[in-house]
């Protein structure tokens, strides 16, 4: 398995999967296993895609130091990567929570990053989150016969039912999407991860951010305030889609990427 070190020394893994131009993607959560990624909509067909685990997520090592897990410090990691790689300059895809350090990498090092794709991103400098709006996007799943479970659902298991929120429909097919070996484990992770204090300014770099109009986990307000904050952004609202999008609408994922990429 291919690994990197780190600047403190930590192991941290990636993979590596397709041929053409590489495209570094780096996983949501935080701090899932990039396996949960899949092919991402069939992108290997195009591009060789350079799957990075976060510190303390999937295959890496996880730091004695538990503040190092910040989205700020991982935009430190995924500079080792480029140097690892030997590559001058890097197009990037980032879901859900990994697009804080993708947006990160990005305001720091401007002369490294050729494109920036956004894929349901949490926010810009933290959680951006319209509780209003994900309330409404649920609301209109009030006639499923799983929402009454999944709208009451706190605890431990709140997550595992809440599932359904994911997805612009729920059917035996998405089940067989959720992986609970793919979360992150670690009960200390998700605060860490977001405890850390943004770059001011913009990318400078095009950005695409795609954006999931049923996404019930996050909505799309995250999106749209992302969208907002770089000058060279675009923004895509995928109509019959979650927070996966590369799952629900694969044909239309690849191709506004590879559209994006190939510009």
């Amino acid at each position: 398995m291919p690994y990197y070190s780190a600047a403190d020394g930590l192991r941290l893994h990636f993979e590596v999967a397709g041929d053409g131009p590489p495209l570094v993607v780096l996983p949501g959560g935080p701090g899932m296993d990039v396996r949960y990624l899949g092919d991402l909509g069939g992108l290997p067909s195009t591009r060789r895609l350079v799957l990075a685990d976060a510190r303390a997520g999937g295959r890496s090592q996880v730091p004695e130091d538990r503040t190092t897990v910040s989205f700020v410090t991982q935009a430190g990691d995924l500079e080792r990567l480029r140097e690892h790689l030997g590559l001058d300059r890097l197009d990037i895809l980032a879901h859900s929570a990994g697009s804080l350090t993708a947006q990160e990498y990005a305001v720091r090092h401007p002369h490294r990053v050729r494109r920036l794709i956004l894929v349901t991103p949490i926010g810009r400098a933290g959680r951006d989150i319209d509780r209003a709006e994900v309330a409404a996007i649920r609301a209109t799943r009030a006639g499923e016969p799983w929402y009454p479970q999944a709208a009451a659902a706190t605890g431990p298991f709140a997550a595992a039912r809440m599932i359904p929120f994911h997805w612009h429909r729920w059917t035996p097919e998405r089940r067989r999407e959720y992986v609970p070996g793919h979360a992150n484990p670690l009960p200390w992770f998700r605060d860490a991860f977001y405890a850390g204090t943004a770059t001011p300014g913009p990318v400078l770099a095009p950005v695409l951010v795609l954006a999931g109009a049923s996404d019930g986990m996050i909505g799309t307000a995250p999106a749209r305030v992302v969208a907002a904050a770089h000058p060279y952004a675009r923004l895509e609202m995928m109509s019959e889609s979650g927070h996966r999008p590369w799952v629900e609408q694969p044909e239309l994922f690849g191709k506004l990427v590879e559209d994006f990429l190939s510009a």
